[in-house]
């Protein structure tokens, strides 16, 4: 993800709200222009960022949990056939069911605090990284595994030292999709039930039509989801310093040129 890109997306956006807002002059609690927002999160910004902590705090727990739970699953499934045929069904049942079915739930099961925002995102963090790592724990090169198998090398000791290692980018693709999901489950579940977090933010302003308020949350939202996604690649890509990235691999590949 290219900062410099991303950065001029939300420049070109905030000018074409501007001008859309300048032009059409909507109330200001149906559609509040970008100074109108700035202004209201100036205002309240202690306010916004203590709350910003609650759901970043949620969202770290079930990024982790959602991440340990997931490759665990994925590696279980690869250790044990027999276990992962069994597994797996199950795992695309729960999948099936929609997370805001399940919200009112864990707030019941779990209360309103930190708990049940940060199982449900765990639960979204869970599906994208066990599918993406198992698929590449599945997808191993069948030649490898017969090179491997000339060696005597056990069950175990194949799954370790082979199909791990090459299932890393599988599980980092995972990864990467998972990180913006995971601000969902904790605002999800913070618009069912909470008492702090941006998505409780969000509907205290909603019900009292201060939309100025709910964009100034939204954007802190977005600020903390992209920051979360960086932090995701700066740490994949340590994790698998032989699988760069493909506009970094073209720049190596165009300078060996010119040289």
């Amino acid at each position: 993800m290219s900062l410099r890109h991303t950065g001029s997306g939300v420049f070109g956006l905030l000018v074409l709200w501007q001008a859309g807002v300048t032009l059409a002059d909507p109330p200001r609690y149906i559609l509040p222009s970008p100074s109108q927002v700035l202004a209201a999160f100036v205002r309240q910004g202690d306010f916004l960022f203590r709350n910003s902590l609650v759901t970043l705090a949620e969202i770290v727990v079930g990024l982790v949990c959602g991440t340990l739970i997931g490759m665990l699953a994925a590696l279980a499934a690869a250790a044990f056939p027999r276990l992962g045929r069994l597994l797996w069904p199950l795992i695309l049942v729960l999948q099936a069911l929609p997370v805001f079915v399940l919200a009112p739930i864990l707030v019941l099961w779990f209360g309103f605090g930190i708990g049940s925002k940060a199982v449900m995102a765990t639960i979204i963090i869970f599906f994208p990284v066990a599918s993406a790592f198992a698929d590449g724990l599945r997808r191993t090169e069948p030649a490898i595994l017969d090179a491997v198998a000339l060696t005597r090398a056990t069950h175990w000791q194949t799954l370790r030292y082979v199909r791990l290692p090459l299932a890393l980018p599988g599980l980092i693709s995972g990864l990467r999709v998972a990180a913006p999901l995971a601000p969902i489950g904790a605002v999800v579940g913070e618009w069912v039930g909470a008492s702090a977090g941006l998505g409780f933010v969000m509907v205290q302003a909603n019900a009292r039509m201060q939309t100025d308020t709910v964009f100034a949350a939204m954007a802190v939202l977005a600020l903390l989801t992209l920051l979360l996604r960086l932090a995701v690649d700066r740490l994949t890509a340590r994790l698998t310093p032989w699988a760069p990235e493909t506009e970094h691999s073209s720049r190596i590949v165009s300078r060996r040129n010119k040289s």
